[in-house]
């Protein structure tokens, strides 16, 4: 696993992330008028899946719900850290698990940068791959070959929740095991973490999963 991290305050582009969001803040942005370099990046992602454009503003309530989301995905996460579902009799409940955990991981970047809750709602729903690369455009700077491949195969997770059912065809889990899900999402989590800068949950330690 392999991956090329921006720290929160590093220049991308030759501009440095909180600069960039400094510019949403309290006035409406439509994103084909953000400056360089998330406009032309987000206006090839809009017309690759034929989404409406969002309207990006930064706010008390975004970066609150941010905040909420974040840690949602901690506590769900704390089970599999923990190292239930690791018997591979579980991949499909972990997979189905790990969908909902990078969800609300990655709408935490994009709330946090100014993407609307409805817009997320209406256009990410549970496309992980769809999320991920979103996040990427607007300065989540998390590129990892695995958790991109890991992306594709959860979208939608949704379908990992249904039981498997005698003539019912084989999905594709891409050959991912719980032990090799496990470090991509705990990689996915502490990114968020470093780039939005929300504190971890109380009462969570980092990396069992148990009370602190």
């Amino acid at each position: 696993m392999t991956s090329r991290d921006l720290a929160p305050g590093d220049s991308i582009g030759g501009t440095s992330r909180r600069a960039l969001l400094s510019r949403l803040v309290a006035i409406p942005v439509a994103v084909p008028a953000i400056a360089s370099p998330w406009t032309e990046a987000l206006a090839a992602l809009h017309e690759r899946y034929e989404d409406a454009p969002a309207l990006l503003r930064r706010s008390r309530e975004g970066r609150s719900l941010s905040r909420d989301r974040y840690h949602c995905a901690e506590i769900s996460f704390s089970p599999i850290e923990a190292g239930f579902f690791s018997d591979l009799r579980y991949v499909r409940e972990t997979l189905h698990q790990a969908g909902g955990i990078a969800k609300l991981a990655l709408c935490a970047h994009l709330l946090d940068v100014g993407f609307p809750d409805a817009w997320n709602a209406e256009h990410i729903r549970q496309d992980i791959a769809k999320a991920l690369a979103y996040a990427n455009t607007t300065g989540f700077g998390h590129v990892c070959p695995d958790l991109a491949r890991l992306a594709v195969i959860l979208s939608p997770y949704w379908k990992w929740g249904y039981p498997h059912l005698i003539g019912d065809p084989p999905m594709d889990d891409g050959g991912f095991t719980p032990d090799q899900v496990r470090p991509l999402i705990r990689t996915l989590l502490d990114r968020v973490h470093d780039v939005t800068g929300h504190p971890r949950p109380a009462g969570l330690r980092r990396g069992c999963g148990g009370a602190a």
